[in-house]
């Protein structure tokens, strides 16, 4: 008989070591674990020796797990050991659906691009053959990158013994309920999803522009289609979340550039640690475009700005995704005033890269390289930016290792005179700039690059001003100390939302 029990400190897999534990049910719970190979944090589903749906549960993470859409949460491992069975998965990150609708903090456009988002993943994965079945809004998380995760796909479902005669038809009125939500703050349904329940009319739900002024007539429709409500009698209802994708991202208006902030709205964009970025032509520099969408506190209050990456595309699987932030806004460095940042001379010209990526130099066994997979939005204006991990612990990389960076490729040698980089709003960046010939991503060509620049305790615009410029191909904006997370007291993390290069080639 296996003596196996989940406790804080048991390792898994020689690799996984659990923390804390999150929740708990007959025969399984749910943890919070440090993967030591890669050094990230996970979440552990564990199993007590003879759980009954071991094999329903297995079955559909293997599923998950050949899913590639980034929207939904990643299955990274699977045991199906009878005695102590375990999932790994990936460890979810920022608020929920329901934590921001509860906190009265999305508008209801921005609250049904989510949806849009979170429609087009599940409509991906049923073409692929797996249902959700659990859709709340605590299922559905925004990124502090700007992007939508959903987790628990057919994983939830299997846990509690959930099945649908027509699964699709579940979870098509299951984002119809995400939608009604997200409209109007309040709950379609019989079951407890955290928020206070709609108002019902014999039986069913009052329609969201009965409940709520302002929601857009194309929005109450596609509501009602999906849930069946009252006044939808003639008109045929969404069978499928495809359908309902599609109508939904046909009805949400293309983005439109925000005016420019208020002095309010810019000072809790800083608090919330994404801030405004800075005024310069667009001619002088890449970065983020003024295409944000605001959430907002319906009742006035703090102003959340976030980006919505391509939320219009959601007719099948995402190519790209996620976990962090945007643009930045001109908050003072503290060893960089605006009067000393030189202006490019005559004889500089603006140089645009034709390529970037995550320079983990340090820590070759990081499967995540650093977030190359974001890297790309420094060359395109996406105004989620770029960031490092979050590191724990220590502002120093979790004491895991000596700095990392992003890698620019300047596409030919060039000297470089000047680079003004947007980073983060929060204080406590400290930043090198190097120059080098190979983008091998090694500690030798590390050692073998020129810094040319540095500052401590950067934020926001700062231009580093190169002294002796050296003449080189590749560009890297090298982290030694990374700034905390904005409202978190244990996790550190670096962003950069734009950078202006001058010099001559």
């Amino acid at each position: 008989m296996s003596t196996f029990t989940s406790e804080p400190g048991i390792r898994l897999g020689g690799r996984y070591r659990l923390e804390d534990r999150l929740a708990a049910a007959a025969g399984w719970s749910a943890w919070k674990a440090i993967d030591e190979i890669l050094a990230r944090p996970v979440s552990v589903i564990t199993f007590a020796a003879g759980y009954p749906r071991l094999d329903q549960v297995i079955t559909a993470a293997r599923a998950a797990s050949r899913l590639t859409d980034t929207r939904l949460t990643q299955v990274f491992d699977v045991e199906d050991s009878w005695d102590h069975g375990y999932i790994v998965l990936e460890w979810p990150v920022g608020d929920t659906l329901g934590d921001l609708l509860a906190a009265d903090s999305v508008d209801p456009l921005a609250a049904a691009r989510i949806v849009a988002e979170v429609a087009g993943a599940l409509s991906g994965a049923h073409a692929a053959g797996l249902a959700h079945l659990c859709l709340r809004p605590d299922a559905i998380r925004w990124t502090p990158g700007g992007g939508v995760k959903v987790t628990g796909l057919g994983i939830d479902a299997a846990l509690t013994g959930l099945s649908a005669d027509d699964p699709e038809l579940a979870d098509t009125r299951g984002l119809g309920q995400l939608l009604y939500a997200g409209l109007t703050g309040l709950w379609p349904g019989q079951d407890d999803a955290g928020l206070p329940p709609a108002p019902e009319s014999e039986g069913r739900p009052w329609r969201p522009r009965q409940v709520r002024a302002g929601i857009p007539a194309v929005l109450d429709d596609i509501t009602a289609r999906a849930l069946a409500l009252p006044g939808e009698d003639e008109q045929r209802l969404f069978e499928s979340p495809a359908e309902f994708a599609a109508a939904l991202a046909a009805a949400l208006p293309a983005r439109q550039a925000p005016a420019p902030p208020s002095t309010a709205a810019r000072t809790a964009r800083q608090d919330f640690g994404r801030p405004t970025p800075p005024q310069r032509p667009r001619s002088r520099a890449y970065g983020p475009p003024q295409d944000d969408m605001p959430i907002r506190r319906r009742g006035g209050g703090r102003v959340l700005v976030v980006s919505l990456l391509a939320l219009v595309a959601v007719g099948g699987a995402s190519a790209a995704a996620l976990h962090l932030l945007h643009k930045s806004s001109s908050s003072p460095p503290s060893r960089s005033s605006t009067s000393a940042r030189p202006h490019a001379s005559a004889s500089t010209i603006a140089i645009q890269p034709v390529s970037a990526h995550g320079f983990d130099a340090l820590n070759l066994s990081d499967s995540g390289d650093e977030n190359t997979n974001m890297a790309a939005n420094m060359l395109d204006g996406n105004s989620q930016g770029w960031a490092t991990q979050q590191y724990f612990r220590s502002p120093f990389f979790g004491n895991l290792k000596a700095g990392t960076g992003l890698i620019l490729d300047l596409g030919k040698p060039v000297k470089v005179s000047s680079i003004t980089v947007t980073f983060g709003a929060v204080p406590g960046a400290n930043v090198q700039i190097k120059i080098g010939n190979s983008n091998a991503r090694s500690a030798s060509n590390l050692a073998s690059m020129v810094t040319v620049a540095s500052a401590d305790n950067v934020s926001g615009s700062y231009t580093f001003s190169v002294q002796h410029p050296v003449l080189g191909q590749y560009l890297v904006i090298w982290f030694t100390k990374l700034p905390p997370m904005a409202q978190t007291g244990n996790k550190y993390m670096a962003q950069v939302f734009g950078v202006a290069i001058h010099g001559t080639s």
